[in-house]
């Protein structure tokens, strides 16, 4: 089993609560067809801005895939930059969607993926990113999963 961090925006996260499905551009082909079924998905939203208020970044829920990836170019998903359909996606179901999010920044001490705790975003600068099992774990033990 491999564990994913998905990054996506609020939008696009609404999509994967109702749809039960992930998609990545063309240019993350490469890391999503290292998916395998039963490998776990863990959603980070990015910082986003309500009228004034900053939301932060933030962890908000973990999902199993239960598809071998595939391809399908139906817009369900937001666009985003010059993306618009993340047409390389693989199907979920819910393993823990979280009342409460955890936000990110408390994170980043405790996990050994980010390398730069200063610059900790630049770990995040991809649709998914493995980590290890220890991270997933300690994100698992904060809330339950």
């Amino acid at each position: 089993m491999t564990y994913w961090l998905c990054v996506t925006n609020e939008e696009n996260w609404r999509v994967v609560k109702e749809k039960n499905v992930w998609g990545v551009a063309e240019r993350f082909k490469s890391a999503i067809q290292r998916v395998k079924p039963g490998d776990k998905l863990i959603f980070y939203v990015m910082q986003t801005k309500k009228d004034k208020e900053v939301v932060p970044s933030r962890i908000v829920g973990i999902y199993e895939v239960i598809s071998e990836p595939y391809r399908d170019s139906t817009k369900i998903f937001k666009a985003y930059g010059s993306e618009s359909t993340f047409p390389y996606r693989v199907k979920l179901k819910p393993a823990k969607i979280f009342d409460k999010p955890l936000f990110f920044k408390e994170l980043v001490p405790k996990l050994s993926f980010i390398r730069n705790k200063q610059r900790w975003s630049g770990s995040l600068r991809r649709a998914m990113v493995e980590i290890p099992e220890k991270d997933y774990n300690i994100i698992v033990g904060l809330r339950g999963a």
